[in-house]
């Protein structure tokens, strides 16, 4: 695996679940949550992209159960059109069916109750996204087959 951290980004209508890796691309964190609605949003983002440096990013791809694309995927479309405008890496999509479900868990069994994780739920999630796209790295060579052009 090539060397340097990735970024993953959680899309939601109020909040953005952030996760970044370590340089060796073995771990993933979570990094923050944004608020969608921020007047500061693009600068957090440039700030976020300078403080980590990532090789490249990967977001999460609604999909309803069934594998097809969810109504939501339009929404995630313009805000990687919005990253896309800020950074020039590449930009893949990872299957994020019920991460937010299994973030909400991880959460749960460690003692938070829903209001305590509310915003902590979007970073696991994204966390879930960018260790997913780890694993396909290391197995197939590339995040992800789908990347944003």
């Amino acid at each position: 695996m090539e060397q340097g951290r990735r970024l993953a980004f959680d899309f939601g209508d109020v909040r953005i679940g952030v996760a970044a890796s370590d340089a060796s691309g073995i771990l993933a964190s979570p990094v923050a949550t944004l608020d969608t609605q921020s007047q500061t949003l693009d600068r957090d983002l440039s700030q976020l992209f300078e403080e980590i440096a990532p090789i490249y990013i990967v977001m999460g791809q609604p999909k309803n159960l069934s594998g097809n694309a969810s109504a939501k995927m339009e929404s995630v479309r313009l805000f990687a059109e919005r990253l896309r405008a800020l950074t020039p890496l590449p930009i893949y999509f990872v299957d994020e069916r019920l991460t937010t479900v299994s973030a909400a868990r991880v959460l749960k069994d460690s003692g938070k109750n829903s209001r305590e994780a509310r915003k902590e739920i979007d970073a696991m999630a994204a966390t879930a996204i960018l260790e997913s796209a780890l694993n396909n790295e290391r197995l197939q060579g590339a995040p992800s087959r789908e990347m944003y052009t």
